[in-house]
């Protein structure tokens, strides 16, 4: 399924099209995952809004967002602009919940120690208006990732296709990162880009033994009402 074409993004596609156990497929123009939107064109920021996007959930951490601030208030101040942090309230207080975790196991510790802000961003996607949204962090592979792969999980796509999702982040990266840190180690930067596939199974595999998405779901204080709404994003 080709992805839409902002200008300024790489890494940015719609979660509509994936195949569904069931034979459909995920609905289009409803959830679109995205990099740094700071990255955008003037061209990038006109396509975005023209493809129907209403509302943009910034999931950086406060310092990111300082560093580089989104451009969406001041340039389509006709689209909803949410900023909900949603790994814990600053990059070192994460740092230090998610010392020495490999990539094959990151989102299931992030489903393990950070429920209350990721209440708070499904909550958010659950409440916005039926209209396109669009959600993203900075390489917008692991934040982003996450959340992609809830969703997914939760319109009951095939493994495989969130878990390719998930994937494809890093080839999609590689090379606007191996020419922006040319300085840099080039086998660091590939494996800071990784996004295994592996890890997308062990978070399928975690939501299982906790009951199911939606038994999860409920467990981190989100209503039947709000699941209902973020299955019915991409069904």
């Amino acid at each position: 399924m080709p992805a839409p074409e902002f200008p300024g993004l790489v890494n940015v596609r719609d979660l509509g099209g994936y195949p569904t156990r069931d034979g459909g497929v995920t609905r289009r123009h409803s959830l679109v995952r995205a990099d740094d939107l700071w990255q955008l064109t003037p061209e990038g920021l006109e396509a975005l809004a023209g493809y129907g996007i209403r509302t943009v959930l910034d999931l950086r951490w406060p310092e990111e967002a300082a560093r580089n601030p989104n451009p969406v208030p001041r340039s389509l101040p006709q689209l909803r602009f949410l900023h909900i942090s949603l790994l814990t309230h600053t990059e070192d207080e994460w740092r230090l919940r998610s010392r020495d975790v490999a990539k094959e196991l990151w989102k299931c510790t992030v489903l393990e120690r950070v429920r209350q802000e990721l209440r708070q961003v499904l909550a958010a996607i659950a409440g916005a208006a039926p209209e396109g949204l669009l959600f993203h962090c900075v390489a917008g592979k692991d934040r982003t990732g996450l959340i992609a792969a809830l969703l997914l999980a939760l319109a009951d796509v095939e493994p495989a296709a969130i878990a390719s999702d998930y994937a494809q982040s890093g080839p999609n990266l590689r090379a606007t990162y191996l020419a922006r840190y040319a300085d840099a180690d080039p086998e660091r930067i590939l494996e800071a880009l990784r996004c295994p596939e592996q890890g997308a199974y062990n978070m399928l595999k975690f939501l299982e033994d906790a009951g199911g998405i939606r038994a999860y779901l409920r467990d981190i204080g989100l209503t039947d009402a709000q699941v209902a709404a973020l299955r019915a994003r991409l069904r």
